[in-house]
């Protein structure tokens, strides 16, 4: 029996963003962020290289803080709490991103289910001084064949593919059973087959319960599961409301800066540059 997200234990917002800022070195790269994503609410962060996404991303995990503000609001706030130690916010927010791919890849003989397992100790590798449970590799095996990648079982992690390596990102991500997935740029790098088969998991993934909050730039990875379209540009939130409004030209062109025409084929969104 596959693992599905947990019931919520709590009726918090999933994140919370009160008027934050970030700055960066001289620049300040986001600007007074009001975002407000429920638990259960599957949502896109959409925009050009150079928004802010990526900020966004680091904002979340506590690799890049808010500046404080004077009035003595918190301005951002995961699951009701404004301090995390980073592992447990992990267990419940899982987080896949590019850069932990190539982490993994740099640990020699890493196989793919000790990759997976690592995730319950938010490591590359599974300490030397920790026991691995049955539990625990029953945990891997069910996140795995979640992620659709249970026959990758018994393979070494830097011989995968890039399609197979989200695959098993996301499966790590998932072994703690968080309430949530927060992936960013997920199809970066992958050929035509593999962004499918990507596309597939996120469905099935939504379907399953896993809340996705999916920062992208592709249109085409917002799964038909994702109503709530959040559309950034230049660090700032520019539009916020449902797909069949924002998914459009006129939006699309005005963050992009450039003409995008859209049509859509067989239930799915499909954009490209004029």
């Amino acid at each position: 029996m596959l693992m599905s997200a947990p019931p919520a234990a709590t009726t918090a917002p999933l994140i919370e963003l009160d008027h934050a800022c970030v700055i960066r070195g001289q620049v300040r790269v986001l600007h007074e962020l009001d975002l407000r994503i429920e638990q259960g609410q599957h949502t896109a962060i959409l925009g050009p290289n150079g928004c802010g996404k990526s900020s966004f991303i680091k904002l979340i995990t506590r690799e890049l803080y808010p500046l404080a503000r004077n009035d003595g609001h918190v301005p951002v706030k995961v699951l009701g709490q404004t301090r995390w130690q980073v592992d447990r916010l992990r267990a419940q927010l899982g987080i896949v991103t590019g850069d932990l791919s190539s982490n993994l890849s740099d640990m020699p003989g890493l196989s793919v289910e000790d990759a997976v397992i690592s995730g319950f100790f938010a490591s590359y590798v599974v300490p030397a001084h920790r026991d691995v449970t049955d539990a625990m590799r029953q945990h891997a095996h069910q996140a795995l064949a979640l992620a659709n990648a249970r026959p990758l079982l018994g393979r070494s992690y830097a011989e995968l593919s890039a399609g197979e390596t989200r695959r098993v990102l996301i499966a790590r991500a998932l072994v703690n059973q968080p309430r949530a997935l927060l992936l960013d740029e997920p199809s970066t790098g992958l050929d035509l087959i593999s962004r499918q088969q990507l596309i597939d998991t996120l469905r099935h993934l939504a379907r399953e319960g896993i809340t996705l909050v999916l920062v992208t730039h592709h249109v085409e990875e917002v799964i038909p599961e994702i109503e709530r379209v959040v559309l950034m540009k230049q660090g700032r939130i520019h539009a916020d409301g449902n797909r069949a409004e924002l998914l459009r030209s006129g939006p699309l062109s005005e963050v992009f800066g450039g003409r995008i025409e859209v049509s859509e084929q067989h239930g799915r969104t499909m954009a490209w540059a004029d």
